[in-house]
């Protein structure tokens, strides 16, 4: 009150206010809102930059602004107090971020909140724990990874089929120089791979390639390969930018296991080579006979087959081994062949995959229903056997001459294979009786030819 006893006039309130802590302040405004009412804002330079916080109550408004008065005033002790080399790193770590416009603070920010979000550090007590040892922040490689993922998968590619890709990569193999053998193995399986998958190459998950694998239930040693050939066509493909990662890298992998050594015994032998087809019947009787691979069958030329020499060339263009090979023309093998004297061009002309429904086709036609009133007697299908014909004749030449170095010349292989895999499977007796098969020893009775079962499975 004045000297006459009547009330001091208010002091108007003054904007903006200052808050100071120590020797940092922080400014508080008020602004008028188009509705009459009044919002407060803080001018917050707590990374350098300014920015204003805004609040719709003075009493809050002023509360921050004392808290972040107190922050930047700590902040200031802690630097008067820090030593030369955590201010060096300091020094270093704003010249880190300098090309990407950023504060130390508003860094530190946000490898704080992506911890939080990875789940890298749940305690300070494992932080101090891999400080005290040394060791980086528990999370730290998340954030990197993170960040690499991110990037991958706002990667732009280029759209491509499947087939296109396949067709890609085997032009640039048979350019550079691809050796035959290995550029049809490569098609044989893509082919399949890309009949499978009639999309995007981008599109295709590492679940999408694993039930392919598995719904083909293929032995060991073919998953891999399968498996061997995707991850390549998907190496291709991220190197042309036609997708972002490899979903082959991720499958399954599987332990080879080579099993046991399987032989077709003599009677067996009979039956396959009274089954098979006209067209498959010479490529059967050489694998049988003279050992050579499905696939070295499969590439080779009538010219290669000199019935008048005796013997089967098998060159280094056709051999597994990139070798050439003189495999002789045993006598039964001849009399098999000798109808076929005349053909010319590919043996075996029609492609792999037919190839081996042939061989499937064969087996299966071995089977005989019983009819009592025929005389005739049920017999079971012989169960084709994984190279089977091979490990016949390695088996049984083995028997016969007991010289694994003669063998392993003839099969294009060494005679530490021939002794390890081909010893003692068979008697010398049994090895005559196989190498005395001829076509005029095979009867049958056999209601459906093979080539109509191998037409019924295509």
């Amino acid at each position: 009150m004045n000297a006459t006893g009547s009330r001091k006039p208010k002091q108007a309130e003054t904007w903006p206010r200052k808050i100071t802590v120590g020797r940092e302040s922080v400014s508080v405004y008020r602004r008028k809102t188009p509705l009459g009412n009044f919002a407060y804002m803080v001018a917050n330079y707590a990374d350098g930059k300014r920015r204003f916080d805004s609040y719709a109550d003075e009493a809050l408004a002023l509360e921050a602004a004392a808290k972040l008065a107190r922050q930047m005033s700590e902040r200031e002790v802690v630097a008067a107090a820090m030593t030369n080399e955590q201010a060096s790193e300091y020094a270093a770590s704003v010249q880190k971020l300098a090309p990407f416009n950023a504060g130390l603070l508003s860094a530190a920010d946000a490898v704080a909140n992506a911890l939080k979000i990875i789940g890298g550090f749940d305690t300070v007590e494992k932080v101090k724990e891999a400080a005290a040892q040394g060791q980086p922040i528990p999370g730290l490689a998340d954030i990197i990874a993170a960040a690499t993922f991110y990037r991958q998968r706002n990667k732009k590619v280029t759209a491509k089929r499947v087939a296109d890709v396949v067709t890609e990569l085997l032009a640039l193999k048979e350019a550079r120089g691809g050796a035959e053998r290995y550029v049809s193995d490569l098609k044989f399986r893509l082919d399949k791979f890309a009949d499978k998958f009639p999309c995007n190459i981008g599109s295709v998950t590492t679940a999408d390639v694993q039930a392919w694998l598995d719904g083909l239930k293929l032995s060991s040693q073919s998953y891999a390969n399968n498996r061997r050939v995707v991850h390549l066509l998907f190496e291709f493909a991220i190197a042309r930018g036609y997708c972002l990662d490899n979903p082959a890298a991720e499958l399954e992998r599987v332990k080879i296991r080579n099993g046991e050594i399987e032989i077709f015994t003599p009677d067996e032998t009979r039956r396959l080579l009274a089954a098979a087809s006209e067209d498959f019947l010479p490529c059967l009787a050489i694998g049988l006979f003279a050992g050579l691979r499905s696939a070295e069958v499969e590439r080779l030329d009538w010219r290669d087959v000199d019935l008048k020499q005796g013997h089967i060339i098998v060159g280094a263009d056709k051999a597994k081994t990139a070798s050439r090979r003189v495999v002789p023309i045993a006598e039964n093998l001849a009399e098999w062949l000798k109808s076929y004297a005349d053909r010319k061009g590919a043996l075996w002309p029609h492609g792999r995959d037919w190839f081996h429904k042939c061989q499937l086709a064969a087996a299966a036609t071995t089977e005989v229903k019983p009819d009592p009133d025929k005389g005739i007697a049920e017999q079971k299908p012989v169960k084709w056997k994984a190279n089977g014909c091979r490990h016949s004749f390695a088996s049984y030449s083995f028997a016969l001459c007991a010289d694994a170095g003669r063998v392993a010349g003839y099969c294009g292989n060494s005679p530490q294979v021939i002794h390890r895999h081909y010893k003692q499977l068979c008697t010398p007796a049994d090895a005559k009786k196989f190498f005395s098969i001829k076509p005029a020893a095979v009867v049958t009775v056999l209601p459906t030819p093979a080539a109509e079962i191998a037409n019924a499975n295509t």
